[in-house]
């Protein structure tokens, strides 16, 4: 049987994800591919917002 997601969960997991990507690509503005991958990395977590983290904001986990 499939276990029910706990959004939340996710939600939280996807932001901490995004601070560190954010962290990052601030402490590598002097190192060209650390900026580019970092920014790779940052598109690839706005589309797991746009799945996860706006169905939390928008109630759907209850």
């Amino acid at each position: 049987m499939p276990r029910k997601m706990d959004l939340k969960e996710l939600d939280k997991k996807i932001q901490s994800m995004k601070k560190t990507a954010e962290e990052l690509k601030k402490m590598g503005s002097g190192f060209p591919a650390l900026a580019r991958n970092t920014a790779r990395i940052l598109a690839s977590i706005k589309m797991l917002e746009l799945n996860i983290s706006d169905l939390v904001e928008a109630g759907a986990d209850k």
